[in-house]
């Protein structure tokens, strides 16, 4: 499996509260995280940052190559609600980081299947001769858009598209919702933040896909971001099965 990733802090910003780590396990596994940090001066960046470090040593110290599926989505699980109990309680205790939290989307890619934990809007997509999204954004556009209150044009431009309803440090319980994906050779498999989805549609990225090199992509789906209006940080993570 092959890695390409780029990070961007956008066009309207003035720090960049996105991170993402990435690697390759082994020659038939990768692992994600991509977090989208949330918080005044700098409580993002810490929400985002904890939640990487934490996430990434929890799977890194726990992961077996013979683990089966049902291991993997509770290791996932695990390292995931370890980090919201830690963001959370930093932000109770420090009043600078009061408020803060973080969504994520991580995953382990292995040869036929690909298991994903999220919270919040950061998404996974897939990507073979169609684009699927994986993961269902923790959203109140979200919400509405399920009830028929919204139409998908509607939801493209509601101006409260940024509203989660789920993220890491927002309460000491969190639920985070598993999915997984058939994987096969060709596939590719995309994280971002919303910085990329609020301002790129599905389309628009399965279009880009279609008529660039697999190195290219990351710049050019951050140039097409920027291009849009570049409202947000924007992070792009691709695995090439």
């Amino acid at each position: 499996m092959q890695i390409y990733s780029k990070i961007d802090i956008g066009k309207v910003r003035h720090s960049n509260q996105d991170a993402y780590f990435a690697v390759t396990l082994d020659d038939e596994s990768a692992f994600v995280i991509v977090c989208d940090g949330m918080g005044g001066a700098n409580a993002g960046n810490v929400a985002s940052a904890t939640a990487i470090k934490i996430i990434s040593d929890y799977v890194l110290r726990s992961y077996l190559p013979s683990m089966d599926d049902d291991a993997i989505s509770n290791m996932l699980k695990g390292a995931v609600i370890s980090a919201n109990i830690d963001i959370y309680d930093m932000s109770l205790n420090n009043f600078d980081l009061a408020g803060m939290g973080t969504t994520v989307v991580t995953a382990l890619i292995r040869k036929k299947k690909a298991i994903i934990c999220h919270v919040g809007d950061s998404r996974a997509y897939k990507i073979n001769v169609d684009i699927e999204q994986l993961t269902r954004d923790h959203s109140m556009v979200q919400s509405l858009l399920e009830s028929g209150k919204l139409t998908q044009e509607q939801a493209r431009t509601h101006p409260k598209k940024n509203i989660i309803t789920r993220a890491l440090g927002a309460d000491d319980n969190l639920a985070c919702d598993i999915c997984e994906s058939e994987v096969k050779k060709g596939d590719l498999f995309v994280f971002c933040t919303d910085g990329l989805s609020n301002y790129v549609d599905a389309t628009e990225i399965l279009k880009i896909f279609k008529s660039n090199v697999i190195n290219d992509l990351p710049s050019v789906l951050i140039d097409a971001a920027n291009g849009n209006g570049g409202g947000d940080n924007i992070t792009v993570v691709i695995v090439a099965v």
